[in-house]
């Protein structure tokens, strides 16, 4: 216990819910006391030699002294390395969607002595001690990766058996028993929770690459020096941005640089710590010290992934290994609001009434886990909604969605029908020795379904139908990291609770960090089947890679402040680039009140994001626009409106994320990744293709410099044309955002009937432009309507032509500049 931990526990002691922290973290400790090996350190291993190689379909596998390495090109360029017998199979972020060996890459030796594989985009250089080289076809160096190291796990011979005794589903044989190393077989093959060796990857980039992903970095949009671990945390209150544990971490890195860019994606879902180190020009007689990548895990195979090309290109190719995004309902892409004020029925209604009198648009409302209108405290069976018209028929009435926000912990109550349904399909966790895991929750005692096992996840989603029969439109899933309060330690299960993982078997070290995931696919596949005519709306505090294919994020418990505001843009852009397109924040913050300047600034940002939602913690004062006095009501409701009439924008970005993987909000280096300057922006953004967003994120902050892409760039307000590459000072009011249209661009906006029409930027002379255009089908069952669109200037007036020679067939509206 550290001194954080004794202070968080003298403070919940002496209250019942601080009683039953203290006793779920006393149990968690006994539990992994009891049940995890003790373990004796080994010498670490490794591969040695290599000793001969074998060409396969997309590669091969080169073995070596004490290991064996797979490698293997799959159809669309995607690489796969797998140690000590790993494959790409099983694993939680394909979900089945492994794709084809490229028979065309072939294993050949090199001349150095090792091996290579030459693909269409990438070559991959194996040398005869296990040091892997990742290059561009013109054989320009992007990624060296250092031969591994492993620390064999050998149990301590009085300590309990390594598979912790009581487990789930079945273990794998080469799971039970090491093969003999370098014949492709070994511990680490299997994706499960037994015990595989730890091990360490040491990976050196370019002088110039830039880090970004993991989820989404806290401190910052670019990932600097430091230690980052990936293991999804709950909330710890008060915790500076640069300190909060994060809800939802991906072993996923994009690494930009002069040479290219790739993405590498380390596919294991045990405890890991990721330690970087930008490299540095110049150094001494003109040398450069590359850029380093540590990658630390605590067991699990050694796999990993690569995509190399584009920005563009790498996120398709990443929809296309874990999953096309899903996509959202037209309504999400409003504004949604949460949080304090919806105590009951009546002021649900006065909240939404309130919205509507002032003429600001609302969207949804979210209920808070444990609402008494969500059904179940904390599970979406039970409940006391009552029956029609309800609020959320009546919510209906005025234009609004209602929201349940639903928990995993269940009460440990029996007679509780959720309770009652979980324990007679044995649906619950269970630790070591085959008893069921009890935790503290905010319903009080609770117990976590097993959502890693496909009977448990079919009975969870069967839960969801009286969700969906009781109005409610869609679902959050919150405290799904999974969180157990707990007055010190790790507020999640005991390590060594057991879980199916999917008929392998295993402990809570390998299922903790796809718990969520693996609740977002259950409840995923309940709406969907309930509601087949319309897309599911689903939003998860945590996941794991893979979470698009289920539905969305938020940015979890961030700190109220104006560092809070810098993590917001942070976390939705760093979730984008790890194939999670559509997140957003809570405006406003989770730790406090904030002021009127600080509420405005976050709810003008948060207009330009995917997730637009106004939310709060219960003990905090309203946040709805008109609580913070009539400036902050007047701009708040221009940006609402801007909002509205950028709809048809937000829903054709929503289409392009689905089918390419390419976020809504893009770094603004997303076009031109070579641009050293625009790699190191981190207070702006690129929404689509076409706008360029710089919010103000300091208090008192009216006028601010943006780094401009290449071109001519206009102020929406203004008119004001700024020419690219370089900086600009721009002026951010208190009125508004400052955005930027990129000229030649036609974006899709709603006219003043709601009519959809094209707003067009005067192109460049000699140049063209464009923009796209997609609507959702009609009523009749029609798939999406896709439109493309270019612009140039042809004797001094601004031409809009459609694809294929057609007529635009749309209202066109040419800004003045």
């Amino acid at each position: 216990m550290d001194a954080r931990d004794l202070v968080r526990s003298v403070r919940v002691v002496g209250t019942a819910q601080g009683l039953r922290s203290v006793r779920s973290a006393w149990r968690r400790h006994r539990a992994d006391a009891a049940g995890l090996p003790r373990q004796r350190g080994t010498r670490a291993r490794v591969p040695g030699q290599a000793r001969g190689a074998e060409p396969r379909p997309g590669g091969g596998v080169v073995w070596f002294a004490r290991s064996a390495l797979q490698v293997r090109v799959a159809v669309g360029g995607a690489v796969f390395f797998g140690w000590d017998g790993a494959g790409p199979e099983p694993s939680y972020a394909l979900d089945g969607r492994c794709p084809e060996a490229d028979e065309r890459a072939v294993l050949e030796p090199d001349t150095a002595g090792g091996w290579r594989v030459v693909s269409e985009r990438v070559t991959v250089v194996i040398s005869r001690t296990g040091a892997v080289e990742l290059r561009t076809p013109g054989g320009v160096p992007l990624r060296r990766d250092l031969p591994p190291r492993w620390w064999d796990v050998e149990p301590d011979g009085d300590g309990p058996a390594a598979d912790g005794g009581a487990r789930r589903g079945p273990v794998p044989e080469a799971a039970r028993a090491p093969g003999p190393r370098g014949d492709g077989a070994g511990t680490t093959a299997d994706a499960g929770g037994t015990d595989g060796p730890r091990w360490v990857q040491r990976s050196e980039v370019a002088a110039d690459a830039r880090f970004f992903g993991l989820g989404g970095g806290p401190a910052g949009l670019r990932l600097r020096d430091g230690a980052y671990r990936l293991w999804n945390t709950g909330p710890r209150g008060g915790a500076a941005p640069a300190d909060r544990p994060p809800h939802l971490t991906m072993p996923v890195q994009l690494v930009v640089a002069d040479a290219g860019t790739h993405l590498v994606f380390h596919d294991n879902t045990w405890d890991g710590t990721v330690t970087l180190r930008e490299g540095e020009e110049g150094m001494g007689s003109g040398h450069d010290r590359p850029g380093g990548c540590e990658l630390r895990m605590d067991g699990g195979p050694l796999r990993s992934w690569v995509i190399v090309g584009t920005p563009a290109r790498v996120l398709h190719g990443w929809a296309a290994l874990t999953g096309g995004p899903a996509l959202p309902p037209r309504w999400a892409l409003g504004h949604h609001h949460g949080g304090p004020g919806l105590g009951d029925e009546e002021r649900m209604l006065r909240v939404a009434a309130g919205y509507r009198e002032r003429g600001l648009p609302l969207a949804a409302l979210h209920l808070a886990a444990g609402h008494p209108s969500v059904p179940g405290a904390a599970a979406p069976g039970a409940g006391h909604l009552p029956g029609p018209p309800g609020p959320a028929e009546r919510l209906r009435e005025l234009g609004v969605r209602l929201v349940a926000t639903v928990e995993p912990a269940v009460p440990a109550e029996p007679g509780d029908p959720v309770y009652d349904g979980g324990a007679a399909e044995d649906a619950f966790v269970r630790d070591a020795r085959g008893r069921v895991v009890r935790g503290a929750g905010r319903a009080g005692e609770v117990v976590f379904p097993d959502f890693t096992d496909p009977r448990v996840r079919k009975w969870w989603g069967g839960l969801y139908a009286q969700t969906a029969a009781r109005g409610f439109a869609g679902v959050c899933h919150d405290g799904c990291e999974p969180v157990s309060f707990a007055a010190f330690g790790d507020p999640t299960l005991p390590r060594s609770a057991r879980h199916d993982l999917d008929g392998r078997g295993g402990d809570h070290r390998a299922a903790h960090n796809v718990y969520a995931l693996a609740m977002a696919r259950a409840g995923h596949r309940a709406l969907r089947e309930l509601r087949p005519t319309e897309p599911p709306f689903l939003l998860s505090r945590s996941g794991w890679a893979g979470l698009q294919r289920y539905g969305g994020a938020w940015c979890g418990e961030i700190p109220t402040g104006w560092p809070g505001l810098r993590t917001s843009l942070a976390a939705v852009v760093g979730l984008g680039l790890c194939g999670v397109p559509f997140s957003g924040p809570d405006i406003g913050g989770a730790t406090g009140d904030p002021s009127p300047e600080l509420y405005l600034r976050w709810f003008q940002l948060a207009a330009h994001l995917p997730l637009f939602r106004t939310r709060g913690p219960s003990w905090a004062g309203p946040r709805e626009p008109w609580a913070f006095g009539p400036q902050v009501l007047e701009h708040a409701a221009a940006a609402l409106r801007e909002r509205q009439r950028l709809m048809p924008y937000f829903v054709t970005l929503a289409h392009v994320a689905q089918r390419s993987g390419a976020p809504y909000v893009r770094p603004v280096w997303w076009r031109q990744p070579r641009d050293r300057a625009l790699r190191d922006c981190e207070d702006a953004f690129l929404l689509g293709d076409s706008l360029l967003v710089a919010p103000a994120l300091a208090e008192g902050e009216r006028r601010r410099s943006v780094p401009l892409p290449r071109g001519r760039w206009y102020d929406v307000v203004t008119g004001q044309a700024f020419d690219g590459p370089g900086r600009a000072r721009v002026e951010v009011p208190l009125s508004r955002a400052a955005v930027l249209a990129r000229a030649g661009s036609v974006v899709p906006v709603a006219g003043a009937d709601g009519e959809v029409e094209l707003e067009v930027w005067p192109p460049v002379a000699g140049r063209t432009g464009g923009g796209l255009l997609i609507t959702d089908g009609g009523g009749d069952g029609a798939g999406p309507v896709t439109a493309r669109f270019t612009t140039r200037l042809r004797d001094g007036r601004v031409v809009v032509e459609r694809e294929g020679g057609r007529q635009v067939g749309l209202r066109v509206r040419v800004r003045e500049v």
